[in-house]
């Protein structure tokens, strides 16, 4: 147990003074147009000893408002502030001690524990709250900075952000990780064990909000004027605990104790609307009047850049009802559910990531959670715009000062809401509201998946946002006008194919508008003169049945229907909205792109060829290199010379001329032994599994989900563990290379066969882990709750990554560009981004298998057509599966998906099947490689070094430039 060499009666009341007196926290984006800026006063460092270059305090201009500032929204006032502010920044950069101090505050006034003792839980939350207190002051630097040069700000919009731990990234993005080791070292704590008990942020699941907190990261670093938008879901997707059946589902805990990072912005609130009607005004406005009220409430989490003042904004909202909602007369009257329903109702919306959507009601929230995102960050913006901006306001200008990005389809509905508000609320035209909105969104594509290109019952979108459907239904119009005018009404089989694959309302009757072009062009088609002919004699009679002819193919022709069909559902097609209401339109890998732009919206990509982009995702280096893994961030720093590879990750690249000197091998594989021990050792600890860092340590872990094949890998393991058993123990080790096979990632919590794909994994580990023939020769490993922390762990430590998704149907993937910086080699497919890590690192140093993306529709029609012929070792491990070896459980629902030639979870539509065969003879190439450890040295140091193409920083620099259209802003 550890005691602070301090108590509360050594904190005097004039220190405590002099820590609350020194500081100020701005809110410096809420409030009206010539509104007072509102401060709160937040603890700040004793600056007795410091390195500084002047003064140090920020002066109490909450307390003394008055009297400083005659007018807040001057220029003068502004200015005035401003230097106040950037005078803060830079200021000091605090040693151990001047630490310590600030803990020691923390820890005795602001955190939420018995004042008795100073254990681990209540050391993280004051060195938390010490750290953000510095996050504070360059938080303030940069929105003032912001408000002061009013240049454009990008506003990134996504459903979920795959946070991690906070704690040292933090200080190590401010340089400080020494001087707060040293701080906690005097009161009896290790840095790393304090950090151990931050718990990660439930904002988020996969790879997509994971390259959204890349890209924060990416942003502050490069001073890109940015904010990140999103949900502060309670209880996150879930926690995941795995059982003897298998995967079982917990609600997150992250903010028992609360966030130190949050702040509560109560005063920065927004209303949203759900249900109601729109009533028609005497001057032809519409108003969307009635329905059910809630509101939105910010909570900010300060993001600081690496080595730079920038700190940027992470805005979350949560939501609830006012007070008044809460039915005092029925809970006074014993109806207890009926009093607080209103209030239930409003906080649901935030309680849970992607709830499940199999019902009406959950469908419902899922739409609800989408709509609030987008209303409340775009109430939001347009205020921050207002008050930037000379009065009166300049619409037409706001493309000019505000940039917003869609992360996938879930924030589509930004596109109405944009609409809705300059139409309604600010009094636009259609027109100039239309130019202003497409103008301003863009949209990032990130799957090719038909499943998540989300669709929406329209009869479910019009009862809860009727407003947005009329808005849609005339974007819907324009587009259908855009269609006709470019194709004509000459083709009519041409015009109703390309409305098919390119209407927003899917199975709808066509707008009046369009339906008259058509008519007109049936009835002009249907014109056909007649001749008198004399039917007399042969050449006549030929005459006659040819005209009959072309009458038939007219008729056949004017078959051509545009009309719904009555036993489909009316959809709303949201990538179709993302498509037509933005300017850009990216994939996230090259490859991808390309189907984006051939397949998944090709008729799209023939009408605006110019708004398709190529941004391939990438990892922030400073996360996934330099705070994750220290041995080989020391080491590529004296081998390249410099720590600027962490800014400028092409530094790397330098490393190819070492890839075969016998010293930087040495250093090498001693640091991936060190990280292979940490591993094993957490493995232990969270598995109970013992495991020897002399094997190969296998590492697939990811969302589980057919497509990305965890399916194939464990079935490639059992493959292996057949053989193995078939052999006497002189042939197993001759013929195999011990491996340690480690799984992860959470299977969506109705996803039937993807929990069966976790339970077979745990099921082979219980056999395989206890089997005494075996031994180390192979350990298969399920890790529980996967997160950012969990990687933090394992990717350093790892030597063979898999990325083994059916080619053509991952976008990118980003874990694969995270174990390539670490040094670890990749097995994969021709698909996402493993397309371009094979380029870059070089093919002899990527094990590539399996069927190419151009490939895959003509396997599946050789499937339906009963030409596909198993290969005898695929049929042989399915079989050794449902016999019974890995327990009692029934893998006939899981194996069966493998089988047959057609119908639903059938036909192995994943080509599990064609291309194992492949993959098993591509894991005997690891197994010859991995003896060889001098080759196997220099393929994970060249993985490295060509990693560098795949920093976060490379791709923000892009959206910055190619759409977004905005420039770094350095605070002086």
């Amino acid at each position: 147990m550890a005691t602070l060499p301090f108590s509360a009666s050594g904190v005097h009341s004039k220190s405590v003074s002099h820590y609350i007196s020194n500081s100020s926290f701005l809110d410096f984006d809420h409030g009206r147009r010539n509104s007072k800026l509102f401060f709160i006063r937040t603890p700040c460092f004793n600056h007795s000893r410091r390195r500084s270059r002047r003064n140090l305090s920020v002066k109490n201009v909450a307390s003394d408002h008055k009297q400083q500032v005659k007018e807040p929204n001057t220029e003068e006032a502004s200015t005035s502030m401003f230097t106040e502010i950037i005078a803060s920044v830079d200021t000091f950069v605090p040693d151990s001690e001047t630490i310590a101090s600030s803990i020691k505050y923390h820890s005795e006034f602001t955190t939420s524990f018995s004042p008795e003792h100073f254990q681990l839980p209540k050391a993280f939350y004051a060195t938390a709250e010490s750290v953000r207190d510095m996050l504070i002051i360059n938080w303030n630097a940069t929105n003032t900075y912001y408000e002061k040069m009013n240049v454009k700000q990008a506003y990134y919009l996504s459903m979920e952000y795959l946070q991690g731990r906070a704690l040292l990234n933090a200080i190590g993005n401010l340089e400080l990780s020494g001087a707060y080791a040293e701080a906690l070292k005097k009161s009896g704590h290790n840095l790393e064990d304090v950090a151990g008990q931050e718990p990660d942020a439930a904002l988020g699941n996969g790879g997509l909000g994971r390259l959204a907190s890349c890209f924060l990261d990416s942003l502050a670093t490069l001073n890109y004027p940015a904010w990140g938008y999103g949900l502060r879901y309670k209880y996150g997707l879930f926690k995941q605990l795995i059982t003897k059946e298998g995967q079982e589902e917990v609600a997150e805990s992250w903010l028992e104790m609360g966030s130190p990072w949050e702040i509560s912005r109560n005063d920065v609130s927004y209303p949203v609307k759900f249900y109601g009607k729109v009533i028609l005004g005497k001057d032809g406005s519409k108003k969307w009047v009635g329905g059910e009220d809630i509101m939105a409430v910010a909570y900010d989490v300060p993001i600081p850049g690496y080595k730079t003042k920038t700190t940027i904004n992470l805005r979350l909202w949560s939501t609830k009802v006012s007070p008044q909602e809460f039915d005092l007369h029925a809970y006074n009257a014993g109806d207890h559910a009926k009093a607080y329903a209103a209030i239930k109702n409003a906080e649901k919306i935030c309680y849970i990531l992607y709830p499940g959507d199999e019902s009406v009601e959950g469908k419902t929230l899922r739409l609800k959670q989408q709509y609030t995102l987008c209303s409340a960050s775009l109430q939001d913006i347009i205020a921050r715009y207002e008050r930037r901006s000379e009065e009166p306001v300049n619409w037409e200008n706001f493309p000019e000062k505000v940039a917003v990005q869609m992360n996938d389809t879930h924030p589509t509905l930004c596109i109405p809401e944009l609409i809705r508000i300059l139409m309604d609320v600010k009094g636009l035209s259609w027109k100039e509201a239309w130019n202003i909105t497409q103008r301003t969104v863009a949209y990032t594509n990130h799957t090719v998946l038909p499943e998540a290109l989300e669709k929406w019952s329209l009869e479910l979108m019009q009862d809860l946002l009727p407003r947005h459907v009329e808005i849609i239904r005339t974007v819907d119009e324009e587009l259908l006008h855009t269609i006709v005018t470019e194709y004509g009404t000459e083709d009519l089989d041409l015009l109703q194919q390309k409305l098919k694959q390119m209407r927003i309302l899917d199975n709808i009757e066509l707008p009046e508008s369009v339906a008259k072009l058509l008519v007109k062009s049936e009835e002009n088609s249907a014109a056909h003169p007649t001749e008198e002919v004399d039917i007399s004699g042969e050449e006549s009679k030929d005459a006659v049945e040819e005209d009959q002819s072309e009458e038939q193919e007219v008729e056949e022709k004017n078959d051509v229907t545009f009309e719904p069909d009555p036993t489909l559902p009316k959809i709303v097609r949201m990538a179709n909205l993302c498509v037509a209401g933005g300017h850009a339109v990216n994939g996230v890998a090259e490859i991808h792109s390309e189907i984006v732009k051939n397949e998944v919206f090709n008729d799209f990509y023939q009408l605006w060829p110019q708004k398709f982009q190529n941004k391939t995702n990438g990892v922030t280096p400073r996360r996934w290199i330099r705070f994750c893994n220290p041995d080989l961030s020391k080491i590529i720093t004296k081998w390249t010379g410099t720590e600027d590879w962490i800014i400028n990750t092409e530094i790397l690249s330098t490393l190819q001329k070492f890839a075969d000197n016998e010293d930087l091998h040495s250093e090498w594989r001693e640091a991936k032994r060190r990280n292979k021990i940490k591993v094993a050792s957490f493995l232990k600890e969270k598995t109970g599994y013992v495991v020897s860092p002399d094997a190969m340590f296998d590492v697939q872990v990811k969302r589980i989900h057919e497509y990305k094949r965890q399916l194939m890998n464990i079935l490639g393991i059992v493959y292996r563990y057949k053989k193995m058993k078939e052999m006497s123990p002189e042939e197993r080790k001759a013929n195999f290379v011990p491996r340690v096979c480690i799984f992860g990632g959470k299977a969506f919590a109705t996803y039937v066969q993807a929990k069966r794909i976790v339970k077979l994994i745990t099921d082979v580990g219980v056999t395989v882990n206890h089997d005494p023939d075996i031994g180390d020769l192979l350990k298969v490993v399920f890790v529980p709750d996967y997160n950012v922390s969990v990687a933090e762990v394992l990717i350093p430590g790892s030597e063979l990554s898999q990325h083994i998704s059916t080619a053509g149907m991952e976008a990118s993937g980003t874990s694969n560009m995270k174990f390539a910086m670490n040094g670890c080699i990749v097995i994969g497919t021709l698909d996402g981004a493993n397309v371009e890590i094979r380029e870059e690192v070089g093919e002899e140093n990527f094990f590539l298998f399996g069927a190419r993306a151009h490939e895959i529709a003509g396997l599946r029609k050789e499937r339906a057509e009963g030409k596909f012929v198993p290969d005898p070792r695929f049929e042989e491990v399915k079989e050794f599966v449902r016999s019974g070896a890995f327990g009692p459980y029934n893998y006939d629902g899981l194996m069966g998906s493998l089988e047959g030639n057609e119908g639903y979870g059938r036909a192995d539509y994943f080509l599990v099947g064609k291309d194992f065969p492949s993959y098993i003879e591509c894991q005997e190439k690891v197994d010859e490689a991995y003896r060889d450890q001098k080759r196997w040295t220099k393929m994970s140091i060249l993985n490295t070094a060509g990693s560098y193409k795949f920093s976060s920083d490379r791709t923000i620099h892009e959206y910055a430039r190619d759409i977004w259209m905005i420039e770094p802003l350095v605070l002086p």
